[in-house]
């Protein structure tokens, strides 16, 4: 089996990521390893590109001086204030693979979710998906 080089590089990953969602049409997706990183760089590829003309004064001066003193979030937070703009961050979510999910444990899984069972029916009152027989007890 050939080594991942990403997982050579980054102790224990897959394990989690920090997702920035720029709200817009189309959304704009930004994934880094930690939420420090993501900071770092939605104040590089969204704050930094912004122009300074579409930015009130007093706005333009207070992310200027949080970018210079790498208080990235402090950044993001007074652009989005001064532009309107929304950047929904999520820090710690968890990276899924093939070896964490293959296609059989999905199966199974699948077969053992609330949407299978019983309406009004207690939490192990499972009905068989159409073609299919769930174990019993």
């Amino acid at each position: 089996m050939t080594a991942d080089p990403a997982a050579a590089r980054s102790p224990g990953w897959p394990g989690r990521v920090a997702v920035g969602v720029l709200r817009g049409e189309p959304p704009q997706v930004f994934l880094a390893t930690t939420d420090a990183v993501l900071g770092r760089l939605l104040a590089l590829r969204v704050v930094a590109g912004t122009d300074p003309g579409d930015l009130g004064g007093d706005a333009t001066r207070e992310i200027r001086e949080a970018l210079v003193e790498e208080r990235w979030a402090d950044a993001v937070a007074t652009w989005m204030a001064a532009t309107g703009e929304v950047v929904d961050g999520y820090p710690d979510e968890e990276i899924v693979t093939e070896a964490m999910l293959d296609a059989d444990r999905a199966s199974m899984e699948i077969r053992l979710a609330p949407i299978f069972r019983e309406p009004g029916g207690p939490a192990g009152s499972a009905a068989a998906p159409a073609g299919t027989e769930l174990p019993g007890p």
